[in-house]
C-alpha cells in the first residue's frame, strides 16, 4: 500500500483536511479543509497499474471542485445576509439548501450519485476503501449541523431507492459496493435527522463491515462476480465467511450490520415516520437480493469447482486477520444480546 514515503505524507494530509473540517467553528474554515482533503487524496488515486484510474481522478477533482464551489458560493451569500441585512428567504432555508445540495453532491448521495459508480471503478480496492468510508466523514459532520427535513426525506428516498435498484444488473464488485454505500448513505442521513449519535455508530459499523469485505477482495484481487464463482478456496469456512460477510452488509438480521439498521428503525417508529421506515426496509430487501444472487451458487452442495485452482497458497497472518474481522461481523450480534440478556 505504502511504496514510498510521499503515499504516508498525503494519507496524513487527507486525515488532517478532515480533521480540520470537523474542528472547525466556521464554514470557512470547515471548506478550508475539504480543499486540503480533496487535494491530498487526487494524488493517491493515481496508480500506474490501472489505466481507468487517471479518468477516476479527473472526474473526482471536476465534481469535488464543483461541490466546493457551491460551498463557498452559499457561504458568502450567508456572510452577506448577516453583513448587509439582505432579506432573501425565512430562516435561511434557500441557503441551506444550497449547502445541502454541495455536501450531497461531495459525499456521492442520490441525486447527485452519478460520478460516484464510474469514479469507484477506476480505484484500486485501498482507494474504494477511502472514498467509501473516511472520504464520508466531513460532509456528513457538515450535514449534521443542517436542520432541512424536506431535502433530507427527498435524499433518503432517493438515496435508498437508487442504491438498491442500481445495483441490480451489475457484474463488477466495485460498482455493486458503490451502490452499496449509496445506500447505507441514506439510511445514515436517515439515522442523522432522527439522532445525532446514531448516525456515528452507523458510520462506524459500516466502516467495519466494508473493511472486512475490500481486504478480503484486495487479498485475493477479486473485481468481478464470475471471479467469485471460478475461485477455488482451500477451505469452505473462507468461502462462507465472505458470503456472510455480505448478507452481514446487507443487514440480514443474524449478523452485525442488522444491529445499525435495528436501531435506525426503532429510532424512526418512535418519531412516527411509520411510511419512511416501510419504504427504507422494501428497499434494503432489494439490495440483500443481490447480495444473495452473489451467495446463492455457492452456497449450494453440488456447486461445481475447477479442480486446477487446488493449489492456492495464502499468508496464514493476512488469512488470520480476515478470520478474525469475519468472526467479529458475524458473532457480535448475538454475542451482545445474550450479554444484554444476562445482565
Amino acid at each position: 500500500m505504502f511504496k514510498n514515503s510521499s503515499k504516508i505524507l498525503f494519507y496524513m494530509i487527507l486525515m488532517m483536511g478532515t480533521l480540520i473540517t470537523i474542528s472547525s467553528n466556521s464554514w470557512l474554515g470547515a471548506w478550508m479543509g475539504l480543499e486540503i482533503n480533496l487535494l491530498s487524496f487526487i494524488p493517491l488515486m493515481n496508480n500506474t497499474n490501472n489505466l481507468m484510474s487517471t479518468e477516476a481522478s479527473l472526474k473526482y477533482f471536476l465534481i469535488q471542485a464543483l461541490a466546493s464551489l457551491i460551498l463557498l458560493f452559499a457561504v458568502i451569500l450567508n456572510m452577506l445576509k448577516f453583513n448587509l441585512n439582505i432579506y432573501l428567504t425565512n430562516n435561511n432555508s434557500l441557503i441551506n439548501m444550497i449547502i445541502l445540495s454541495s455536501l450531497l453532491l461531495k459525499s456521492g448521495t442520490a441525486p447527485f450519485h452519478f460520478w460516484f459508480p464510474t469514479v469507484m471503478e477506476g480505484l484500486t480496492w485501498m482507494n474504494i476503501l477511502t472514498l467509501m468510508t473516511w472520504q464520508k466523514i466531513a460532509p456528513l459532520m457538515l450535514m449534521s449541523y443542517l436542520n432541512f427535513k424536506f431535502m433530507f426525506t427527498m435524499a433518503i428516498l432517493f438515496s435508498v431507492t437508487i442504491g438498491s435498484l442500481g445495483g441490480l444488473n451489475q457484474t463488477s464488485l466495485k460498482k455493486i459496493m458503490a451502490f452499496s454505500s449509496i445506500n447505507h448513505l441514506g439510511w445514515m442521513i436517515a439515522a442523522m435527522s432522527a439522532n445525532e449519535s446514531i448516525w456515528l455508530f452507523y458510520f462506524i459499523l459500516y466502516s467495519f463491515l466494508s473493511f472486512t469485505l475490500v481486504y478480503f477482495f484486495n487479498l485475493f484481487k477479486i473485481f468481478h462476480m464470475n471471479q467469485l464463482f471460478t475461485i477455488f478456496f482451500h477451505s469452505k469456512t473462507i468461502k462462507f465467511s465472505l458470503f456472510l460477510n455480505l448478507l452481514s452488509l446487507g443487514g440480514l438480521p443474524p449478523f452485525l450490520g442488522f444491529l445499525p439498521k435495528w436501531m435506525v428503525i426503532q429510532t424512526l417508529t418512535f418519531n412516527n415516520q411509520i411510511m419512511l421506515m416501510t419504504f427504507m426496509t422494501s428497499m434494503s430487501l432489494i439490495t440483500l437480493y443481490f447480495y444473495l444472487r452473489i451467495c446463492y451458487s455457492a452456497f449450494m452442495l453440488n456447486y461445481y469447482e475447477n479442480n486446477w485452482m487446488i493449489n492456492m497458497h495464502f499468508n496464514n497472518l493476512y488469512m488470520t486477520l480476515y478470520l478474525i474481522l469475519t468472526s467479529i461481523s458475524i458473532f457480535s450480534l448475538f454475542s451482545i444480546s445474550m450479554i444484554y440478556f444476562i445482565f
